[in-house]
C-alpha cells in the first residue's frame, strides 16, 4: 500500500514466499526487491545468496540481529517493523538515486577518485568536480558503487565506493559500520548502537567498530589532556 504511492515504483510481483520471489527473479527484469527475512520454504537471506547478479535488496524485519549479515550481503537498507511510510520512501529514494547514478556512471566509465591536499579534497561527480573541506564533512555513506558525502548544508555523491574513499581520507575519519565513514570531529554521542554527530545527524555503529572507535577516541582525549 505504501510502496504504491510511490511515483517513481512500478510494483511488478507481490510474493508470499522466497521461492516464489526467486521464480520472479528468474523471469523479470527487477531493479529492486523489499523482502522480508523470516519467510518459508526460502529466506530472504537465502533469496539474496541464490540470485546471480541480484537486483537491490531492502530488506524488511523484526529480527535487528539479522542487521550485519544484510549488510554484509550489500543489501542496499535495512528497515525493522513496523515499516512506516516514512522509512520506506527513504529506502526507495535512496534505491532509485542510487539506480540513477549508475546509468550515470555507464556514461563515464573512469570516475577519478579523490585528490588530498592538506585540507580539502576534490570528487568526481555528475555534475564534474567538486571542491570540500576534510573538516566540513561530517559522514560517508555507501551506496554499493558510490558515495554519499554529507556536510552541514548539502550532500554529495562521488562515483567512487566506500573502500577506495577510506584508503585516501586522513586518520580522523573512521569506519564504523560497513555503510558508514563518520568524521572524529563531528561526534557528539555514542551509545550502544548509533552515534549522534553535529548538526542533527546520526548512523549506526556495530559492535566490533564500537569497540575500536571509543579506543580511538579515548586516546585522542588523553594525548589532548597530558601534562
Amino acid at each position: 500500500m505504501y510502496l504504491r504511492k510511490i511515483n517513481r515504483l512500478d510494483i511488478k510481483a507481490v510474493c508470499s514466499n522466497g521461492m516464489e520471489a526467486a521464480e520472479v527473479l528468474i523471469n523479470e527484469p527487477i531493479d529492486i526487491v523489499f523482502s522480508d527475512i523470516d519467510m518459508p520454504e526460502l529466506s530472504g537471506m537465502g533469496l539474496l545468496k541464490s540470485i546471480k547478479n541480484a537486483p537491490i535488496f531492502i530488506f524488511i524485519t523484526s529480527f535487528t540481529e539479522y542487521a550485519a549479515e544484510s549488510f554484509n550481503l550489500d543489501a542496499l537498507d535495512f528497515i525493522v517493523k513496523p515499516a512506516t511510510f516514512e522509512r520506506l520512501l527513504k529506502a526507495s529514494t535512496k534505491a532509485i538515486e542510487y539506480l540513477d547514478l549508475k546509468k550515470m556512471a555507464s556514461l563515464n566509465s573512469n570516475p577519478v577518485p579523490l585528490a588530498d591536499n592538506n585540507d580539502h579534497f576534490f570528487i568526481k561527480e555528475t555534475k564534474g568536480f567538486t571542491r570540500l573541506n576534510y573538516d566540513d564533512v561530517i559522514y560517508i555513506e555507501s551506496m554499493g558503487d558510490f558515495s554519499k558525502i554529507y556536510t552541514a548544508d548539502d550532500k554529495h555523491i562521488t562515483l567512487v565506493n566506500l573502500k577506495n574513499l577510506e584508503r585516501q581520507l586522513p586518520l580522523f575519519f573512521v569506519r564504523v559500520h560497513k555503510q558508514y565513514i563518520i568524521n572524529l570531529n563531528q561526534i557528539s554521542t555514542i551509545t550502544n548502537n548509533e552515534i549522534i554527530l553535529n548538526h542533527n545527524n546520526t548512523v549506526p555503529v556495530s559492535l566490533a567498530n564500537r569497540q575500536e572507535l571509543v579506543e580511538k577516541i579515548a586516546n585522542k582525549t588523553i594525548s589532548r589532556h597530558k601534562p
